[in-house]
C-alpha cells in the first residue's frame, strides 16, 4: 500500500488532495481455549477453525457463567461465531432456543446461510435447527417454520413486535419456555426512534419471558461506541450491573493506511471559497484508478441514486480506458435490490469476481463479503463510528489495507480535512434511545395488554411513567379494567394494537407519492410531505426525476409527474418556539454567568414558500408562496441565553441575528461529533428577543415527537459542544461563511443572515478565551 500511496501522490490530478495519510498499525491474533462438544468442534475444523480468539472465548464463558455481554469489536472480528457456539451448545444440550434478532433482513438472510450450513455440518441428529421468520415468507411457509420447532430462530424486532409476541402463547409457547439466548445483532443500530420503539419491545419481550418461566441471557454485538454497556441496557431492559463488556479485538489484522482526501475548490473566488468538487467525482476517478491497479475497491456513498448512477459512470471510465474487461466486475449495491441479486454481488465480491462496488450503507453492517483491498468513504458518514464500521470492510488477514475519506463541502467533513487528530483520538459518539418517550409508550403498554392480561407488577417492564399511561388508556377506552380474585387486570379493546404501529417511524400520518401511471412510488410521513412533496417540489426517486403538481392533505396523496428540470428546491419557513417546562440547568463552567437549559418546548413551524436553486451552481433562482398548515412539535431542546455583554458585542457589530444564527447551524452541524445522529435529526431556532428569558436566545431540538435523547446528550456535553464548534469555525479559511462552517442545506430562511465572524466572537466569550 505504500507504492500505492506514493503513486497517488504523483498524480498531477490529485496534487495537494491528500491532507493526511495516517497507517493503524495492525495485530497478531491472540487465543484462548474453550472446551466444546466434539460434533461443534469438527464442524468448526472442518471449516479450517480450531481455535477461538480471546475475545470470542471471554464472551462464550461470561455467558456460561449467567452472565449478559456486550461484544464490541471490529467489523469482520468474528463476533457471529460466539454466540453461534452458545447456541448450538445450548439445543444440543437440552433443546433450548435461541432468538437471533438484526435490524435488516438481508443481515438475517447472510446469517440464516452460514448458520443453516454449520448446522448441517454437526451430522443427523444434533438438535440444531436454524430458521428465518421474516415478513416475505407466505401464511402455509411461517405454520411450516412454527410445526418445525426450530432452535435457533432469526428475525427482526419488526417481526417480534408484530409476528411473535401477539401469538406468544398461542403459536410461540414452546419457543419462550425454552428460550436461554437472545442474540442482539447491531444493537448500536438501535437508536432514536428505532432504538426506542425496539426498547418497548423488549420490555413486552422480558414480561412474556418471565410468565412463561425463562429468563435467557442477552448477546449485543455492537460497533466501538462511546456508551456500549448503558446502551446495550437501555434496550434490552437489563441490569447495567449484570453485563460484561468485551472490547478487545483479538483477531489478526494488517496495517490500514487513511487518506484523508479534499477534492479541490473552485468557484469565482478561487481558493477560500468553500465551494468543492464534487465529493462522487473524485470519488468515481480515485475508485477507477484503484480497480485499475488491481485493488478490490468497495465505495459507501450515501443514496441509492448515486451509488447507481456512479457505478454506471465508473463502469463508462473504464471502457473509456481501455479496461473492457473491468467494465463488468463493476456493480452498485443498495436495499432495493432483490435478495438474489444481492447475494450474487456478495458471493462475487468473496469470489474476486466482482472487483469494485458503488454501495450504500447496506454493506456496512455484518453481511459477509469477505475482505477487500481498499474502501473509499464518498463523503464522512455522519460519525466515527459509521466510518470505521464501513473501512472495516477493508483488510484481509495481516495484509495491508487502503481507507480513503474524499470529504464533501459540509462542516463536518471539512472540520475533519482540518482536525484529522479529532477523528483518530477523539472519543466514540454516543448511542441514546428514549424509552420513555411519551408518544412511544402507550402503544407498547397496549400491545402487551393484548399479549396478556397486564397487572400492577408490568411497572418493573415499563418504569415509573406505567400507571399514568394505564390510566389515560383505560379512560380513553382503549384498556379495560378489570377485578379479578388475584387483583385488578387490564385488557386491551379493539383491534391488534401492533399492527396499527410501524417500528421505524414515530408519525401515523403516510402522505402517498403517487407517479404519473398512478402507481405510489412511495410514502412519507406528514412532516417530511410538508418539506419535500409541497407542489412545485423536485423529487428524486429511483433514479428519475419528478415535479410534484399537487398535495390533497385530504386523501393524503401527492401527486408526481416526470420532469427534466435543472433545478432542485426547498421550503423557506418560520417557526417559534415556546418553553413549557425547565426540566434540568447547568452552568458553564467557562462562564458561571450563562445557564444552559435542558427543557419540554412546543415549536410550531409555518412553511410559508420554497425557493429554487440551479442544479450546476447552486444559485438562488426565484422563490413561491405556498399555503400549507400550521405543524407543531412537542419535543425537548437545550437552549441558552446570551449574557449582556456578548449580545452587546454582537449588535455592535452590526448583525445580532446573524451571529446567533451562524452559531445555531454551526452547533447543530457539529452536534453528530458528540452523539449517534444525524444532523436532520434535530433542528434549531435563534432568536434576537424571546418571551422565556426576555434576551437574544439559541435553541436546538430533538426533531422527533416527545424527544429521542440528542439533545439530552448534547445539554450533558454542551460546553465540549460550544469548543468542538468554535474549533470547526476557526479551522475554515473563509471570510464570510461558507458550507464548510455556518451554511446548512436545511435551513428554512436561505441562510439569511449569517455571520460567521460573530457567531466566532460569541462561542469566545462563552467558552471564556
Amino acid at each position: 500500500m505504500d507504492e500505492t500511496v506514493g503513486w497517488l501522490r504523483e498524480r498531477p490530478y490529485y496534487e495537494g488532495q491528500i491532507r493526511a495519510h495516517e497507517v493503524l498499525d495492525g495485530g497478531a491474533a491472540r487465543f484462548e481455549d474453550v472446551t466444546l462438544d466434539s460434533r461443534l468442534e469438527d464442524a468448526l475444523q472442518s471449516r479450517d477453525i480450531d481455535r477461538l480468539y480471546a475475545h470470542q472465548a471471554q464472551t462464550i464463558d461470561a455467558v456460561r457463567s449467567g452472565e449478559d455481554v456486550v461484544l464490541a469489536t471490529e467489523t469482520a472480528s468474528g463476533k457471529s461465531l460466539a454466540y453461534t457456539v452458545l447456541a448450538f451448545e445450548r439445543a444440543m444440550e437440552r433443546r433450548a432456543t435461541t432468538l437471533y434478532l438484526a435490524p435488516q433482513v438481508a443481515l438475517i438472510n447472510d446469517q440464516t446461510e452460514t448458520l443453516s450450513g454449520l448446522a448441517a455440518d454437526l451430522g443427523f441428529g444434533s438438535g440444531v435447527t436454524v430458521e428465518q421468520y421474516t415478513g416475505r415468507q407466505s401464511r402455509s411457509e411461517k405454520q411450516a417454520i412454527r410445526n418445525r420447532q426450530p432452535t435457533v430462530l432469526l428475525c427482526t424486532p419488526d417481526m417480534l413486535h408484530y409476528g411473535l409476541l401477539p401469538h406468544a402463547r398461542r403459536l410461540w409457547k414452546w419457543f419462550f419456555e425454552r428460550l436461554e439466548t437472545v442474540v442482539v445483532d447491531e444493537v448500536h443500530e438501535y437508536r432514536g426512534v428505532f432504538g426506542s420503539q425496539v426498547s418497548l419491545v423488549f420490555r413486552r419481550l422480558a414480561r412474556l419471558c418471565a410468565e412463561f418461566g425463562a429468563d435467557p441471557e442477552f448477546v449485543c454485538c455492537s460497533a466501538t461506541i462511546g456508551n456500549p454497556v448503558e446502551h446495550a441496557a437501555t434496550v434490552t431492559n437489563r441490569n447495567r450491573d449484570s453485563i460484561r463488556l468485551v472490547d478487545t479485538d483479538d483477531s489478526e489484522s494488517g496495517p490500514t493506511h487513511w487518506l484523508f482526501w479534499n477534492p479541490p475548490e473552485y468557484g469565482e473566488d478561487g481558493w477560500g471559497s468553500g465551494r468543492r468538487r464534487s465529493s462522487h467525482t473524485e470519488t468515481e476517478r480515485l475508485f477507477c484508478d484503484l480497480v485499475v491497479r488491481g485493488h478490490q475497491t468497495l465505495v459507501f456513498t450515501g443514496s441509492r441514486q448515486t451509488a447507481e448512477r456512479y457505478a454506471t459512470e465508473s463502469g463508462k471510465r473504464l471502457r473509456e480506458r481501455g479496461e473492457h474487461d473491468l467494465v463488468d466486475s463493476i456493480e452498485a449495491y443498495q436495499a432495493a435490490l432483490t435478495d438474489d441479486r444481492r447475494r450474487a454481488i456478495e458471493a462475487g465480491l468473496q469470489s474476486g469476481d466482482v472487483r469494485g462496488v458503488w454501495s450504500t450503507n447496506a454493506l456496512e453492517l455484518g453481511v459477509d463479503i469477505g475482505g477487500l483491498d481498499a474502501v473509499i468513504l464518498d463523503g464522512y458518514p455522519g460519525t466515527r463510528m459509521a466510518a470505521h464500521q464501513q473501512a472495516g470492510r477493508a483488510g484481509r488477514g495481516s495484509d495491508p489495507s487502503l481507507v480513503a475519506f474524499v470529504a464533501g463541502e459540509d462542516q463536518l467533513d471539512q472540520y475533519l480535512m482540518s482536525n484529522p487528530a479529532a477523528f483518530f483520538d477523539g472519543d466514540p459518539e454516543k448511542a441514546v434511545t428514549n424509552p420513555e418517550n411519551d408518544r412511544l409508550m402507550p402503544g407498547h403498554v397496549r400491545s402487551a395488554a393484548d399479549e396478556s392480561w397486564l397487572r400492577p407488577e408490568a411497572d418493573r417492564h415499563f418504569g415509573e411513567r406505567f400507571p399514568e399511561v394505564v390510566a389515560d388508556l383505560t379512560d380513553e377506552g382503549a384498556l379495560s379494567r378489570r377485578e379479578t380474585d388475584e387483583g385488578v387486570r387490564w385488557l386491551n379493546n379493539g383491534s391488534s394494537p401492533q399492527h396499527e404501529m410501524g417500528l421505524r417511524t414515530i408519525d401515523d400520518r403516510q402522505i402517498r407519492l403517487r407517479g404519473p401511471n398512478g402507481e405510489t412510488i412511495a410514502e412519507l410521513s406528514f412532516d417530511d410531505a410538508l418539506r419535500d412533496a409541497h407542489p412545485g417540489a423536485i423529487y428524486h426517486h429511483q433514479g428519475r426525476t419528478y415535479e410534484v403538481t399537487d398535495l390533497d392533505l385530504g386523501t393524503n396523496v401527492a401527486q408526481l409527474q416526470t420532469t427534466w428540470a435543472d433545478y432542485f428546491t426547498r421550503v423557506l419557513h418560520e417557526k417559534t418556539i415556546t418553553v413549557e417546562e425547565d426540566i434540568a440547568a447547568q452552568e458553564l463552567d467557562t462562564r458561571p454567568d450563562v445557564s444552559v437549559k435542558f427543557a419540554e418546548t412546543e415549536m410550531r413551524k409555518q412553511i410559508t414558500g420554497f425557493q429554487r436553486f440551479d442544479a450546476s451552481t447552486g444559485e438562488s433562482l426565484r422563490a413561491e408562496e405556498l399555503d400549507l398548515p400550521e405543524t407543531s412539535l412537542r419535543t425537548r431542546a437545550l437552549y441558552f441565553a446570551l449574557p449582556d455583554d456578548a449580545a452587546h458585542a454582537l449588535e455592535a457589530g452590526g448583525d445580532l441575528p446573524g451571529g446567533i444564527h451562524a452559531a445555531e447551524h454551526a452547533m447543530i452541524s457539529m452536534l453528530p461529533t458528540t452523539v449517534l445522529c444525524d444532523r436532520r435529526d434535530v433542528g434549531g431556532l435563534s432568536t434576537p428577543l424571546h418571551p422565556h428569558t426576555d434576551a437574544a436566545t439559541i435553541f436546538i431540538y430533538d426533531g422527533y415527537p416527545g424527544g429521542v435523547g440528542l439533545t439530552r446528550t448534547a445539554y450533558e456535553d454542551a460546553e465540549g459542544l460550544m469548543a468542538t464548534t468554535r474549533d470547526m469555525l476557526a479551522g475554515c479559511p473563509c471570510d464570510d461563511g461558507c458550507p464548510g462552517c455556518v451554511q446548512s442545506p436545511h435551513c428554512g430562511n436561505a441562510n439569511d443572515p449569517l455571520d460567521k465572524a460573530l457567531a466566532s466572537e460569541l462561542l469566545d466569550r462563552l467558552l471564556n478565551r
